[in-house]
């Protein structure tokens, strides 16, 4: 059988703007802390350097990933760092040449010991090694790949974190869609009754929703953060935040005062399908501005493509459903996250390996398959869902101008959300026995794609718009 890819796994609370390229590498640092605390060589290191290859190194500027490594080893968590402080922490490192080790003890360090290699490793697109030295003497050397969604593993150890799912420790062991919804049918179940009874294995029910409601509120804050700060997006591309503008327009004289009053507000106004279509591409929009300016996210199933699912889920709160509550945001989310897991296991989350396909095409089926429950679709309605949220993003390649996850990556998730919405409807009125292509068919064939495109178009801003459109030309 394969791993376990929980929930919690999909859906990591983080800093933008990237979760291959800056919460990976954020964790890997955290992870060779921990591995020099083991192995005892942890107070003798007093010189570090740090190698990124692939795409880490091609767009890591852009993606702040020399930012995220300086966080991890100054013992930052991601999770709970206010981001005020991510600016402070790294101008007193750039200034001073001084590193506070895990926030333990103080070292030199320049930022010149963050090296950028170009060439490849051959387990995956983006590879990181950490060197220790003691008096000038190296003393431990570890390298990991960051996987995409946060996903880190270390070389020669690459199943250190993952559980395996079988019949003898999950109820529902689930590899492929098929197998989830053979287990739909016979218990007469919804996908996401299935998704918390194998949750419930790890977790208490009382821990699953405090932690999924956490999850949902660091999306609508988000959101909420986005549609309310007007201004410029970091980076040097000058891109304009529109959420801001489209959120006033939307929004008009209507007050409120903090992000749920801000979902009742919503609800009062009236909406057309002009409207929709705009509120949609906003809450995309608003979540992937914050992204790009290195604001909390949460993996959906990236940073990159982070804006698809709440802008989906604030369509089915706002619009579908004002009586909606904490037991449908509950549903949407395990519903969203299996199928996630899905196409992680048997193809990849990670525009490095496998293109935008990869993150907004993901994310595009996991809230197409969320929403479609929720709209009353049955299992095997919402997999059609997925499956055509997914075919339609199929050789969608990711090339960010400047390595900057701002153009074409921000519009891109207002895309795969309105996508998503229109699978959904489409898949409540479709018979799934009488569909040509199976989910698990197109996720192979995704993976196929994958292995077939340049890696140009692979997340290293040597192809498409990134060579087309340059800095020059913003």
């Amino acid at each position: 059988m394969s791993q376990f890819i929980s929930v919690f796994d999909m859906f990591k609370i983080g800093v933008g703007p990237s979760s291959s390229h800056t919460l990976g590498p954020w964790k890997a640092a955290q992870k060779w802390i921990f591995s020099l605390k083991e192995l005892s060589v942890f107070q003798e290191i007093d010189g570090i350097r740090i190698d990124l290859f692939g795409s880490l190194a091609r767009t890591g500027k852009g993606h702040a990933t020399d930012y995220a490594i300086l966080l991890g080893l100054s013992g930052a968590d991601p999770e709970y760092i206010p981001v005020s402080n991510i600016e402070t922490i790294t101008s007193k490192i750039k200034s001073t040449n001084k590193l506070n080790f895990n926030n333990e003890r103080e070292i030199n360090f320049s930022v010149e010991n963050i090296v950028f290699n170009k060439e490849f490793l051959p387990f995956h697109a983006n590879g990181i090694k950490f060197r220790g030295f003691c008096k000038g003497k190296e003393i431990a050397v570890a390298t990991y790949y960051s996987i995409g969604g946060g996903f880190v593993v270390q070389e020669n150890n690459r199943l250190e974190d993952e559980i395996e799912i079988t019949e003898s420790n999950f109820p529902y062991p689930i590899n492929r869609a098929f197998q989830l919804e053979e287990y739909c049918e016979k218990e007469n179940v919804l996908i996401s009754d299935i998704v918390l009874k194998n949750e419930l294995e790890l977790r208490s029910l009382e821990e699953i929703d405090f932690e999924l409601n956490r999850i949902w509120e660091t999306m609508l804050e988000c959101a909420h953060i986005g549609c309310h700060t007007e201004g410029t997006l970091p980076g040097g591309l000058n891109v304009k935040r529109r959420a801001f503008s489209s959120h006033q327009k939307l929004i008009k004289d209507i007050t409120y005062t903090n992000p749920k009053e801000w979902i009742t507000a919503i609800r009062s106004t009236e909406v057309k399908f002009r409207e929709i279509l705009k509120w949609v591409s906003c809450f995309a929009l608003a979540v992937n501005e914050v992204n790009a300016s290195l604001g909390r996210v949460v993996t959906a199933p990236t940073n990159g493509s982070a804006g698809v699912i709440p802008a989906v889920l604030m369509y089915y709160l706002v619009i579908e459903n004002h009586e909606a509550d904490f037991r449908h945001i509950k549903k949407f989310l395990l519903t969203a996250g299996e199928i996630g897991s899905i196409f992680k296991k048997n193809a990849t989350i990670s525009a490095a390996m496998g293109g935008c396909q990869a993150e907004i095409g993901v994310s595009s089926a996991m809230a197409a398959a969320a929403l479609t429950e929720l709209l009353g679709g049955t299992p095997a309605q919402s997999l059609v869902a997925a499956e055509i949220a997914m075919e339609h993003h199929l050789g969608l390649t990711c090339d960010p101008i400047g390595g900057l996850v701002q153009v074409p990556c921000i519009e891109r998730n207002a895309m795969g959300a309105i996508k998503a919405i229109n699978a959904a409807e489409m898949a409540l009125e479709t018979n799934p026995k009488e569909v040509k292509v199976p989910l698990d068919k197109v996720i192979d064939t995704m993976w196929e794609t994958a292995k077939d495109m340049h890696k140009n178009y692979k997340e290293t801003s040597e192809g498409g718009l990134a060579i087309n459109v340059g800095l020059a030309d913003c």
